[in-house]
């Protein structure tokens, strides 16, 4: 059964904690990064003493430690592609990009909308960390996966979507600082554990309205394949991951058809203008002072990622 663990501060020191029956018992390694923690665990059987803390007490932290490489699937969820005018079944290549870890954050806390930004967006996925090298191609399937991916996590891929798109600045717009909060737990997994992944549920919340909801199992291209065809151009370190895509009902919507049309005989400019213009009109777009919830786990709580408790609020 997978092992739960959080990163935590309390009193300026930071150190990691099994976490169960939601509180935390602190395990004294100190401030370790990602890797050496997975390392740690995997030669040493964590027996934490009687002391333990309410998850009040502490403050949460990424469980991702910089630096890491952050790999990311977009449209990766049937209906997500749907909803952004596309066809499913007619999808022949898998969508890779990247985010700074400068975005990492933690799960308890504030998203800053930059002062510049109009559209903030939010994107729930759940979140693999390779827990093996890779540096040339190499086969992954259901029976070996255990090999490289060592934990998974809960993650919100926030995006700026005025800059990811106008300006095709898919980096840019998706790293900005506090644009990837991260955990609250680092779920490290047991070969049998591999088989409930596609009973995952994904949920998101703003303002306590479902936004987002959807398994796992609805994943167009699953994490075998994935890692299969980034083995074949992309190296990949331990503490290194791979977000897995998020599922339909973000803010962001994609025009109608004609609409596509008409933009299509306008200059790059006036097309998205008419974009942002388009899109500034939709709700969904996160504003100051709203509250985002979200929680990754199977029904019976064998897997449960913790929740996820942020608020919006506006950059200087």
């Amino acid at each position: 059964m997978a092992k739960n663990y959080v990163r935590f501060q309390k009193d300026k020191q930071i150190d990691w904690a099994k976490f169960t029956e939601g509180k935390v018992y602190p395990l004294g390694l100190g401030d370790l990064d990602t890797r050496k923690f997975l390392e740690f665990s995997k030669t040493n059987d964590f027996n934490p003493g009687s002391e333990s803390y309410k998850l009040s007490e502490v403050k949460l932290l990424s469980p991702i430690s910089s630096p890491c490489q952050i790999i990311c699937q977009g449209a990766n969820y049937r209906q997500h592609l749907i909803e952004s005018g596309l066809d499913p079944d007619d999808k022949s290549y898998n969508l890779f990009f990247t985010k700074s870890d400068a975005s990492l954050t933690s799960p308890v806390g504030e998203v800053t909308r930059p002062k510049h930004v109009k559209l903030l967006d939010y994107e729930i996925e759940l979140g693999l960390v390779f827990g093996k090298s890779i540096d040339s191609f190499t086969e992954v399937n259901s029976g070996n996966i255990s090999e490289y991916v060592a934990a998974i996590f809960m993650a919100n891929d926030v995006s700026a979507r005025d800059i990811q798109l106008p300006q095709l600045q898919w980096y840019k717009g998706k790293s900005y600082r506090t644009f990837l909060p991260a955990g609250p737990v680092l779920a490290v997994l047991e070969p049998g554990d591999f088989e409930l992944l596609n009973s995952l549920e994904l949920t998101l919340l703003v303002n306590d309205r479902v936004r987002q909801h959807d398994t796992i199992s609805n994943l167009v291209f699953k994490p075998e394949e994935t890692i299969t065809e980034l083995s074949s151009f992309c190296n990949i370190s331990p503490g290194d991951v791979l977000l897995t895509g998020t599922p339909s009902g973000c803010a962001l919507r994609a025009p109608g058809k004609m609409i596509q049309k008409i933009a299509g005989l306008l200059s790059e400019r006036k097309k998205w203008e008419l974009f942002v213009k388009g899109q500034s009109k939709r709700s969904q777009y996160l504003q100051p002072g709203d509250v985002i919830h979200s929680f990754i786990r199977t029904a019976d709580r064998r897997i449960d990622l913790g929740d996820q408790f942020l608020k919006v609020v506006q950059g200087s």
